[in-house]
């Protein structure tokens, strides 16, 4: 039986000179395994293969039989003598993520999948390739990263290698010729019982991986530890709100699978896995529904590529990732979370005139300092409307990257004010206001991203209009670059049209942005608007879809030098055919901006005391 386990994320996630253990913060559940299920105790407990989260997919059967291995972007390599004898120390794209993935193992599924269907020609070879893996790779392995952060996935793969000789062979207990298997699970539970990686995915597989085995090989300790671990993990790794400690929407998605699983894995094998996994996974479950952009994708932050939602049957997901097209539309369109994400969307598409795409959505990013999968974005926002993209994030690099790994995770690659002169301090960031209405939502962010400099962000996003209003003020002990960007996608083109206004359009597309600033408390220097596009020195104007693929993108920069910046800038997705007309006046100590977009009429103010509202 394969009941394949969700897709792991194809990179790496062992950071060279970082510690990869993230202990438990919280109090651990308490009722995972505390009771029997007496729903399961007619089924004959068992441990499903989970499959190879595709990366068998590259490697045929024709693939295993002259020893080579394909993974991500590469060619495939011939990593043996060809017959079954491997260099495991081969690393030729000199790529962290190929060589762990190398020593998963994984490339050997469509060979596990044929022999468990009684191919014994592929049984040989798989069995042969895995034994030549446990022969030259003694435990412990620790001081091999590669073959230690995939023991999980490897694990995995052994337990499908059994189940396959088991099932392939028609037989009940493993043949002597085959035992080293079963010593080898051994070894590799010893190995996780030593090396948790904590309350994070990578704890989590290895905890999966870590049950799988004593329910095999009928090991109770095992899957106690195990129990212990699920329940130490999951109040860490899913909070009380339903936010992720990982810093990334695609991490996050992983996790609501990841967790999916380890319930499954508990029940299939006779273990009650409580309410708690369950209850912070639908959280889970909300909070990506709200990470859901008008386009049915998750909101691109932090180590995530872009990815459509999954439409999880019965839960709020169904409706967000399938597009309105099923499920329930959710009663909440406005979400804010301590760990440091707000989301927003004008609606869920059931008015028959915008519908689902004609929506507008947008992300926003506060809260702890940077950490995991996460990037130095604070205060970064993300926007989609009329259909399309409108701001984007810069995207995930691959880890191998270089300087382009490092500018992807830098403030530089966010919609954000940046300081470039002086050294990024990762802060916190602070929610000191907000306010949400029908129509216009408003938000405050404050923090220190540099010594001697404080930063405020004001958001204010409307609703019919459709547009978002910023405005950064920041002040420093030193002479500063002070650098609002705004990231537009790489299909789009940019023109600077004056020192206030810029204009973004894809060839041939119905829609345009129109972003510009208005001057307010700071007169505009010349060159206030600049456009960054494919920059190497230094590195800006750039878009990764995927931690493989990078794009030329256009990045707008509105620039200001000194001790202090007031950049009042707004960004107004139209038609392509439409304008946007404003003009400004004082109303008392109150400053009003009073626009006509497309021909509908609203205004904006600033209060004497700082704050940012819809006036009309």
């Amino acid at each position: 039986m394969i009941v394949p386990g969700p897709e792991d994320p194809s990179e790496s996630q062992f950071v060279p000179g970082a510690s990869n253990v993230v202990p438990p913060t919280a109090a651990p559940a308490t009722d995972v395994g505390t009771a029997t299920n007496k729903s399961q105790s007619l089924v004959a407990p068992f441990y499903a293969c989970p499959g190879f989260s595709g990366i068998e997919k590259t490697n045929p059967l024709a693939n295993l039989y002259a020893d080579t291995f394909q993974w991500g972007p590469y060619a495939a390599y011939k990593v043996g003598s060809g017959a079954g004898n491997i260099n495991w120390a081969s690393n030729p794209y000199k790529n962290a993520s190929w060589y762990m993935w190398f020593h998963s193992l994984r490339w050997l599924g469509q060979g596990i999948i044929a022999a468990g269907k009684g191919d014994l020609t592929a049984m040989t070879r798989v069995n042969t390739i895995a034994y030549d893996w446990y022969r030259d790779n003694p435990y412990s392995w620790k001081g091999n990263v590669g073959a230690w952060e995939s023991t999980m996935h490897r694990t995995n793969v052994l337990n499908c290698l059994r189940q396959a000789i088991l099932t392939g062979l028609h037989v009940s207990t493993v043949p002597a010729r085959y035992a080293w298997v079963d010593a080898a699970l051994l070894s590799h539970a010893r190995f996780l019982t030593y090396n948790w990686s904590g309350a994070w995915n990578h704890g989590t597989d290895e905890s999966i991986a870590l049950f799988g085995v004593g329910c095999v090989l009928g090991r109770t300790d095992y899957k106690n530890l195990a129990q212990q671990r699920f329940a130490a993990g999951i109040t860490t790794s899913i909070d009380a709100e339903g936010g992720t400690n990982e810093q990334s929407t695609g991490y996050a998605s992983f996790n609501y699978s990841l967790w999916g699983r380890a319930i499954a894995v508990m029940q299939n094998c006779g273990v009650n896995p409580g309410t708690t996994i369950a209850t912070r996974r639908a959280l889970l479950a909300k909070f990506l529904t709200l990470a859901t952009n008008s386009l049915g994708k998750l909101h691109q932050l932090g180590d995530t590529e872009v990815q459509s939602t999954y439409p999880w049957t019965g839960t709020p997901l169904e409706y967000a990732g399938s597009k309105g097209t099923s499920g329930t539309a959710p009663l909440w369109r406005v979400g804010a979370y301590s760990a440091g994400y707000i989301f927003g969307r004008t609606g869920w598409g059931t008015d028959p005139v915008r519908g689902f795409t004609g929506e507008s959505s947008y992300s926003i990013r506060y809260g702890p300092v940077r950490a995991f999968h996460g990037h130095l974005d604070h205060t970064s926002i993300t926007y989609t409307s009329r259909g399309r993209d409108i701001i984007v994030d810069g995207g995930y690099a691959a880890y191998n990257a270089g300087a382009y790994r490092t500018w992807a995770v830098s403030p530089s690659a966010h919609s954000v004010m940046t300081t470039p002169l002086s050294p990024y301090l990762n802060p916190v960031t602070r929610l000191t206001a907000s306010s949400v209405k029908s129509n216009a939502e408003s938000y405050v962010f404050a923090d220190a991203p540099g010594s001697g400099i404080s930063r405020v962000r004001r958001v204010l996003v409307l609703k019919d209009p459709d547009l978002l209003v910023t405005w950064d003020t920041a002040s420093a002990t030193t002479a500063q670059a002070f650098q609002t960007l705004w990231h537009l996608p790489a299909d789009q083109r940019a023109s600077v049209y004056s020192r206030t206004t810029a204009v973004a359009m894809a060839p041939g597309d119905t829609t345009k942005t129109i972003l510009f600033q208005v001057p307010f408390k700071q007169a505009l220097p010349a060159g206030a608007i600049l456009v960054k596009q494919a920059q190497t020195n230094p590195i800006q104007g750039w878009q990764y879809p995927s931690s493989f693929v990078r794009k030329s993108a256009p990045t707008l920069m509105l620039a200001r030098s000194g001790k202090s910046a007031s950049i009042l800038s707004f960004v107004v997705p139209v038609r392509a055919s439409g304008s946007v007309t404003y003009k400004t006046y004082w109303s008392g100590t109150t400053f009003i901006v009073s626009l006509k977009v497309g021909g509908t009429a609203t205004a904006i103010a600033i209060s004497a005391g700082g704050s940012l509202y819809r006036a009309g």
